[in-house]
Protein backbone atom coordinates (compact mmCIF):
# COMPACT_ATOMS: atom_id res chain seq x y z
CA UNK A 1 0.00 0.00 0.00
CA UNK A 2 1.61 3.41 -0.72
CA UNK A 3 2.36 5.04 2.30
CA UNK A 4 0.03 8.24 1.72
CA UNK A 5 -1.73 8.51 -1.41
CA UNK A 6 -4.60 6.29 -0.59
CA UNK A 7 -4.93 7.94 2.57
CA UNK A 8 -4.90 11.68 1.16
CA UNK A 9 -8.29 10.47 -0.12
CA UNK A 10 -9.62 10.25 2.99
CA UNK A 11 -8.32 13.37 4.42
CA UNK A 12 -10.89 16.56 4.54
CA UNK A 13 -8.56 19.07 6.25
CA UNK A 14 -11.34 18.49 9.08
CA UNK A 15 -9.48 17.55 12.35
CA UNK A 16 -11.98 15.20 13.64
CA UNK A 17 -12.99 13.64 10.76
CA UNK A 18 -9.16 13.59 9.51
CA UNK A 19 -8.35 11.40 12.86
CA UNK A 20 -11.48 9.20 12.49
CA UNK A 21 -11.01 7.85 8.59
CA UNK A 22 -6.84 7.56 10.07
CA UNK A 23 -7.61 5.33 12.49
CA UNK A 24 -10.05 3.81 10.32
CA UNK A 25 -7.75 3.68 7.47
CA UNK A 26 -4.57 2.17 9.66
CA UNK A 27 -6.69 -0.13 11.42
CA UNK A 28 -7.62 -1.98 8.04
CA UNK A 29 -4.17 -1.33 6.51
CA UNK A 30 -1.73 -2.73 8.93
CA UNK A 31 -2.37 -6.63 9.32
CA UNK A 32 -2.79 -7.62 13.38
CA UNK A 33 -3.85 -4.79 14.86
CA UNK A 34 -6.91 -4.94 17.55
CA UNK A 35 -7.11 -1.38 18.51
CA UNK A 36 -5.83 2.16 16.76
CA UNK A 37 -6.84 5.93 18.16
CA UNK A 38 -5.66 8.96 19.59
CA UNK A 39 -4.98 10.40 23.03
CA UNK A 40 -4.86 14.50 22.59
CA UNK A 41 -3.73 16.44 25.09
CA UNK A 42 -5.70 18.63 27.37
CA UNK A 43 -3.56 20.50 28.90
CA UNK A 44 -2.95 18.18 31.80
CA UNK A 45 -3.19 14.60 30.84
CA UNK A 46 -4.39 13.07 27.60
CA UNK A 47 -7.82 12.45 26.55
CA UNK A 48 -9.11 9.38 24.59
CA UNK A 49 -9.97 11.07 20.74
CA UNK A 50 -11.69 9.33 17.44
CA UNK A 51 -10.73 5.39 17.48
CA UNK A 52 -10.97 2.18 15.88
CA UNK A 53 -11.38 -1.21 18.44
CA UNK A 54 -13.08 -2.27 21.43
CA UNK A 55 -13.68 1.12 24.47
CA UNK A 56 -10.38 2.30 25.72
CA UNK A 57 -8.85 4.25 28.49
CA UNK A 58 -10.75 7.45 28.70
CA UNK A 59 -7.86 9.72 30.56
CA UNK A 60 -4.00 9.24 30.95
CA UNK A 61 -1.70 10.94 32.49
CA UNK A 62 1.62 12.36 31.26
CA UNK A 63 4.25 9.42 31.70
CA UNK A 64 1.90 7.05 32.30
CA UNK A 65 1.76 3.61 30.12
CA UNK A 66 3.02 3.29 26.98
CA UNK A 67 1.42 6.56 25.56
CA UNK A 68 2.20 8.79 28.38
CA UNK A 69 5.70 7.61 27.74
CA UNK A 70 5.75 8.38 24.46
CA UNK A 71 3.96 11.85 24.89
CA UNK A 72 6.28 12.95 27.78
CA UNK A 73 9.54 11.83 25.93
CA UNK A 74 8.21 13.26 22.38
CA UNK A 75 9.13 10.11 21.13
CA UNK A 76 7.84 7.37 19.39
CA UNK A 77 8.04 3.43 21.48
CA UNK A 78 7.99 0.13 20.15
CA UNK A 79 7.06 -1.91 22.83
CA UNK A 80 7.59 -5.93 22.02
CA UNK A 81 6.01 -7.25 25.13
CA UNK A 82 3.76 -5.23 27.15
CA UNK A 83 3.72 -7.02 29.73
CA UNK A 84 7.25 -6.00 30.33
CA UNK A 85 6.98 -2.77 30.15
CA UNK A 86 6.63 -0.71 33.81
CA UNK A 87 3.49 0.76 33.89
CA UNK A 88 1.61 -0.85 31.36
CA UNK A 89 -2.07 0.42 31.17
CA UNK A 90 -4.43 -2.48 29.92
CA UNK A 91 -6.75 -1.04 28.54
CA UNK A 92 -7.82 -4.36 26.22
CA UNK A 93 -6.32 -7.18 27.95
CA UNK A 94 -5.52 -9.27 24.49
CA UNK A 95 -2.90 -6.51 23.67
CA UNK A 96 0.70 -7.97 23.76
CA UNK A 97 2.26 -5.09 21.79
CA UNK A 98 2.39 -1.76 20.84
CA UNK A 99 3.78 1.79 18.86
CA UNK A 100 2.99 4.82 20.31
CA UNK A 101 4.48 8.12 17.88
CA UNK A 102 3.63 11.91 18.73
CA UNK A 103 0.83 13.80 17.10
CA UNK A 104 2.85 16.53 15.70
CA UNK A 105 1.39 20.08 14.00
CA UNK A 106 3.28 23.09 13.37
CA UNK A 107 5.87 22.08 15.67
CA UNK A 108 3.72 21.57 18.41
CA UNK A 109 2.76 18.29 20.08
CA UNK A 110 -0.79 17.17 20.50
CA UNK A 111 -1.15 13.76 21.38
CA UNK A 112 0.07 10.15 20.10
CA UNK A 113 -1.37 7.71 17.87
CA UNK A 114 -1.57 4.09 19.46
CA UNK A 115 -1.78 1.01 17.69
CA UNK A 116 -1.83 -2.07 19.49
CA UNK A 117 -1.79 -5.56 18.52
CA UNK A 118 -2.82 -9.24 20.11
CA UNK A 119 0.40 -10.29 18.68
CA UNK A 120 3.83 -10.41 20.99
CA UNK A 121 6.68 -8.48 18.55
CA UNK A 122 4.06 -7.56 15.62
CA UNK A 123 5.76 -3.75 15.45
CA UNK A 124 9.64 -3.29 13.64
CA UNK A 125 10.59 -0.07 12.61
CA UNK A 126 9.38 -0.57 8.79
CA UNK A 127 5.50 -0.28 10.52
CA UNK A 128 7.11 3.12 12.33
CA UNK A 129 8.29 4.87 9.58
CA UNK A 130 4.86 3.76 7.53
CA UNK A 131 2.85 4.90 10.13
CA UNK A 132 5.32 8.17 10.83
CA UNK A 133 4.33 8.73 6.78
CA UNK A 134 0.89 8.80 7.61
CA UNK A 135 1.56 11.11 10.38
CA UNK A 136 2.92 13.71 7.91
CA UNK A 137 0.11 13.03 5.65
CA UNK A 138 -2.44 13.59 8.19
CA UNK A 139 -0.40 16.68 9.74
CA UNK A 140 -0.04 18.36 5.69
CA UNK A 141 -4.06 18.15 5.72
CA UNK A 142 -5.23 18.80 8.99
CA UNK A 143 -2.30 20.88 10.47
CA UNK A 144 -3.53 24.27 10.61
CA UNK A 145 -7.15 22.88 12.58
CA UNK A 146 -5.44 20.17 14.72
CA UNK A 147 -2.57 23.08 15.82
CA UNK A 148 -5.69 25.13 17.08
CA UNK A 149 -6.21 22.22 19.47
CA UNK A 150 -9.81 22.17 19.15
CA UNK A 151 -10.67 19.59 21.08
CA UNK A 152 -9.94 22.15 24.15
CA UNK A 153 -12.41 24.58 23.46
CA UNK A 154 -14.61 25.62 26.11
Amino acid sequence: MEPSADLKAYLTGHWLTDLANFSAFAFHGIPDLNWVGFYLDHGDRLRLGPFVGKPACTEIAYGRGVCGAAFSRKAALIVPDVHEFPGHIACDSASRSEMVLPLLAGGKLLGVLDLDSPLVGRFSDADRQLAQKWLDALAASSGASLASRPWCAK
